[in-house]
């Protein structure tokens, strides 16, 4: 390797000498050689500094000189195809310090990046750019604008490492990194697009395929949000750390798979008790399509934890004490009535509950709800149908708040079926459920045993199963005689010494 870096560093070196030596001999004026026209002489200039700059690119990854090959045509071989396609921003200008606005620098990095070769295709209609590279190197780059493709139909990029901020300009309404095919209401910025972008317009459903953002930090500096993905097709957002927006720390729009993995987020930065927590705004994510997943993500200040407005959504490893319920916040909001489709395990509500409208096929299990947390079934037409809380921790401050709780502003739950809510250990908390246990013991010939404090739905049993042991010589004939109001009664036909023994279920199907 020492040697091939020498005989590259001699190589080099010859040429700039005879770069020197013609140089000098155009210019002297006793020159046997004698002098060359100014068209030849700025023909030989030109060769020249193309040579040289072919020693020099954008797209190199190594920091050290690499390998010369022993071919003589090396400096011949296309650029694209004898080096690896990861872009330097600090090799286009950008301010790694973050004093200087480096919003053009950045752009035109991603603008090679995207406008190099592809290697066939992903999905139909998205070119395939081989893995390229936007390298932040661990700068700090301030923009004063959204960094957007210049054109939708491409896939396999990433890029990584470094953070971004928003400049005290920048759009209250823009995101730092916006992957969304050109706004049709910014007519300038799709103006000032080149034609060689216009013409990887996609063909795809999809504007974008497996775009990779990783090891960031986005400061949205409390205009506007982190990042946007829109109409994506399997994006990834990895171990990134997001903060100081006012409206979304992540917007996901449309698309399909985008996964959301290791980050963390909060509009403001704290470790929790923080006084301004009642003015704590905006959306840490907000989900408005199908199929994403967040997974082991850490959400520490927001109005809203997690938004959630699409299908077949999977939340897992979440820890939210964004604004707590108690200030009006809300960790996980699910807001598709009638088709929920979410499924919410292995996390961790600190402070800060779950709201879900008329959930249709919800699971909610294995979660950790502290300091009075719970869960909330809004109604809007009435609607709960497979509803799954089971196996969570409740715990609380014995002030007596429900786990799970009804809110019915809109109007009751008049549409019920397969809901259950059962097997959840609670401390400091009122235990709510559609199954409910109760026995009573006395002399008589009716029995009652009122469910209300423990039954979720009130005046709703669908099923129900007893046992009565009478004591003393007689053997009464009993039945059930009544369930209505969550209150459960048995008679008997003499009056006798008994237990009875009751379990009610609200969530069988009629």
């Amino acid at each position: 390797m020492e040697a091939t870096v020498a005989g590259k560093a001699l190589i080099f070196s010859m040429l700039m000498g005879l770069a020197s030596f013609i140089v000098i001999h155009v210019n002297g004026e006793h020159s046997p050689v004698g002098r060359f026209s100014g068209d030849h002489y700025h023909d030989q200039i030109r060769k020249m500094q193309a040579l040289r700059s072919s020693f020099v690119r954008h797209d190199s990854v190594s920091l050290a000189p690499p390998s010369i090959s022993p071919s003589p045509s090396y400096a011949q071989q296309p650029p694209a195809a004898t080096s690896p396609r990861v872009y330097h921003v600090t090799s286009y200008g950008a301010d790694p310090t973050g004093r200087e606005d480096s919003t053009e620098a950045l752009l035109r990095a991603i603008s090679d990046a995207v406008q190099g070769p592809s290697a066939g295709s992903l999905i139909e209609g998205i070119q395939n750019l081989g893995g390229a590279q936007i390298n932040l190197e661990g700068g700090n780059y301030l923009i004063s604008r959204p960094l957007r493709l210049p054109a939708s139909g491409v896939g396999n990029l990433k890029i990584h490492g470094g953070t971004l901020r928003a400049s005290d300009d920048f759009p209250t309404d823009g995101y730092l990194i916006d992957l969304s095919a050109s706004s049709t209401s910014n007519m300038e910025e799709k103006r000032e697009r080149s034609k060689d972008s216009q013409q990887l317009s996609s063909s795809s459903p999809y504007s974008y395929e497996y775009i990779t953002l990783r090891d960031l930090m986005l400061d949205s500096n409390y205009r506007g949000g982190g990042a946007a993905v829109i109409n994506s097709l399997r994006t990834s957002i990895d171990n990134c750390y997001i903060t100081h927006f006012t409206t979304n720390g992540i917007l996901v729009r449309g698309g399909h798979e985008t996964y959301i993995r290791n980050s963390f987020l909060g509009q403001h930065i704290t470790a929790g008790g923080d006084h301004g927590e009642r003015n704590f705004s905006g959306t840490a994510i907000s989900l408005m399509g199908n199929d994403n997943a967040v997974t082991d993500v850490v959400i520490f200040s927001a109005a809203i934890g997690i938004m959630v407005s699409g299908q077949a959504n999977i939340l897992s490893g979440v820890h939210c004490y964004n604004k707590a319920t108690g200030f009006g916040g809300t960790g996980i909001y699910l807001k598709l009535p009638g088709l929920t489709q979410t499924r919410i395990v292995n996390s961790y509500l600190d402070y800060t509950g779950i709201v879900a409208e008329d959930p249709v096929q919800l699971h909610i299990s294995n979660t950790f709800f502290l300091g009075d947390a719970y869960i909330v079934l809004k109604s809007i037409n009435g609607v709960a149908h497979a509803v799954n809380i089971v196996d969570n921790m409740f715990c609380g401050f014995d002030k007596g708040v429900e786990i799970v709780q009804l809110d019915q502003t809109n109007g009751p739950f008049k549409d019920i079926e397969q809901v259950v809510v059962d097997r959840n250990n609670v401390r400091g908390m009122n235990i709510k459920s559609t199954v409910a246990r109760g026995s009573v013991n006395g002399k008589g010939n009716s029995w009652v045993v009122d469910f209300n404090h423990v039954l979720l739905f009130p005046n709703l049993i669908r099923n129900v199963q007893y046992s009565l042991s009478a004591t003393g010589s007689q053997f009464p004939n009993h039945a059930l005689r009544n369930i209505s109001d969550n209150r459960v009664e048995i008679q008997t036909d003499l009056d006798v010494p008994a237990s009875v023994y009751v379990t009610a279920d609200q969530g069988m199907l009629t």
